[in-house]
């Protein structure tokens, strides 16, 4: 060959890996957050997802994508959607793993905070089929609300079989997806036009538009219509228990910026059956708890793409040299590499801490939960795509390019944590809801706070500040929007500073408290040198 196509100076490939036992930091809150029992499993799953057929599945189901098909070849309408095989093959593993519903299918101390660390390995190689596993395992809180239908649902949903054939209504196992926005409405469902009417035994006829339907190949669905009395929840199969297909009418698949590997569409229905889950008028009572944990699911998808990111960026500058040393070791890199490391960081412990609450139904915790989630949802996810893209940056044009390199991918990614479940403005006013309506749950965000109390004055002084913001908006509820986002970010640091002073080690927390705290709103990589930046870089 000649020598102008020697190969040098390149990183090999990040595979056989295993995601979870080099996983530092999510090795360390699984333990502290009482899940030590799943660590067999975890590690058996991240052997699985950091091989390079695992990886390579990946790429394809995001580059061969779901197509639709509204018709066969005699005009018969099937609305079926192919996927690539890659995309079941990886589906099919997480749900056989319980990243979808272990927590609730076998319920023990730290299993929210295992099913957390399980979901976050998959979604860290492959998120988009992360959507519907995260419908699935929150759907199980809404359908409880009616004991028939758990009957009916739950011991489907808790299979760990994958089968993406609808079937003929036999099937033993079931995806959950669902169908809640219209194009005028969007997160204000209360504005839904789509209408349903009683048929009889809780069956109703449904007619009207859904312009976001996640996931549409699957089992069923919930979905929001207008009754007599208001908003109203249904569960919407799409094979009736005849085995007939309801009518499900898919209009065209959303062309996205990311999250590619996922079908998200816009669907019609018309006199489509669905059966009331929930009283009349109840619709956004009855589903508010799988919103918050499909909230908690967008914390944890955006710190699994940080850690990704970080992970990906460190094995890159630990392979590559450029003017005399490897890039790690240069001062300016080592940087930028511990800098991404202490925001993944932040955002692992504030996810493995949030699934932890939801392992304990104490009032406290239930009510830190409602505060919290909120919190660290607009937090962490709105930080997800500025991470990804400087972690792509450290790979150079490798990192911009799409074939074979995880990180251009990932960088379309990050953005939909934010815009899933509530964008910025709609989280920042939940935030503020969830202050007025229940003020035990400030009381128990600010416990949180003051149990760090004491150990860095940059720290104290920033809770200090946050306390003042509280009492403002709580002082002021006409004018508390305008301070709704500085209100949510500084309680997130907070959040996160909290979590961190007593959990990580003080390396991270050293870096953390003088970069997000003391010295905030600066780019990555300005770190103080004096800070251990390269024990930092090893966690990565």
């Amino acid at each position: 060959m000649p020598a102008t196509h020697e190969v040098f100076n390149q990183a090999p490939a990040r595979v056989d890996v295993n995601e979870f036992t080099s996983h530092t930091a999510l090795v360390e809150a699984v333990n502290v957050y009482g899940a030590g029992w799943a660590a067999d499993a975890l590690t058996e799953a991240g052997a699985l997802v950091g091989r390079a057929d695992f990886q390579r599945d990946a790429e394809l189901a995001n580059t061969i994508t779901p197509e639709l098909h509204t018709h066969d070849r005699w005009g018969n309408r099937i609305d079926d959607i192919d996927f690539h095989p890659a995309y079941h093959r990886i589906i099919g593993d997480a749900i056989a793993h319980g990243a979808h519903t272990s927590c609730w299918s076998d319920p023990r101390a730290g299993a929210h905070v295992a099913r957390a660390a399980m979901f976050m390995q998959f979604g860290q190689i492959e998120p988009g089929h992360a959507c519907p596993v995260s419908m699935t395992h929150a759907v199980v809180p809404s359908l409880r609300v009616d004991e028939k239908l758990a009957e009916q649902w739950l011991p489907r949903v808790f299979s760990r079989e994958y089968r993406h054939d609808l079937g003929s209504g036999q099937k033993t196992s079931a995806i959950f997806g669902m169908a809640m926005t219209e194009k005028q409405g969007g997160s204000d469902v209360r504005a839904n036009t789509t209408r349903a009417v009683e048929l009889s035994d809780g069956m109703y006829s449904i007619t009207g538009h859904k312009w976001f339907c996640s996931a549409p190949q699957s089992d069923a669905f919930l979905v929001l219509a207008q009754t007599a009395p208001g908003v109203t929840c249904f569960v919407v199969p799409r094979v009736l228990p005849d085995g007939t297909r309801n009518v499900f009418n898919v209009q065209r698949l959303k062309n996205k910026l990311g999250n590619k590997s996922n079908a998200s569409s816009e669907v019609e229905f018309d006199g489509t059956v669905g059966w009331r889950l929930g009283d009349e008028g109840a619709g956004v009572r009855t589903i508010i708890e799988m919103v918050n944990q499909t909230r908690l699911d967008c914390v944890i998808g955006s710190a699994a793409g940080m850690r990704q990111s970080v992970a990906e960026a460190a094995w890159h500058v630990r392979h590559r040299s450029a003017f005399g040393a490897r890039l790690v070791d240069q001062p300016a890199m080592t940087a930028v590499v511990a800098d991404l490391q202490v925001e993944a960081e932040a955002a692992i412990w504030t996810a493995m801490r949030l699934a932890a609450a939801y392992d304990d139904d104490a009032d406290e915790s239930a009510a830190f939960r409602r505060l919290a989630t909120a919190v660290g949802k607009y937090w962490v996810c709105k930080r997800g795509p500025n991470h990804a893209y400087e972690a792509l940056e450290c790979l150079g044009g490798n990192g911009y390019c799409e074939n074979g390199f995880p990180l251009s991918r990932r960088y379309r990614e990050q953005p939909v944590m934010a815009v899933w479940e509530g964008s910025g403005n709609v989280i920042a006013l939940d935030v503020l809801r969830a202050m007025m309506r229940d003020p035990m749950s400030v009381e128990a965000v600010d416990n949180e706070f003051e149990r760090a109390l004491g150990v860095y004055r940059e720290y104290d002084l920033h809770v200090e500040k946050t306390r003042k913001l509280v009492a403002q908006a709580s002082a002021d509820p006409a004018g508390a929007p305008a301070v709704a986002r500085r209100l949510t970010e500084s309680m997130a640091i907070a959040l996160q500073g909290s979590i961190l002073i007593r959990q990580a080690p003080e390396s991270v927390t050293d870096a953390f408290v003088a970069g997000r705290i003391a010295d905030p709103g600066h780019m990555y990589g300005v770190l103080d040198s004096a800070l251990d930046l390269a024990g930092i870089v090893a966690r990565a």
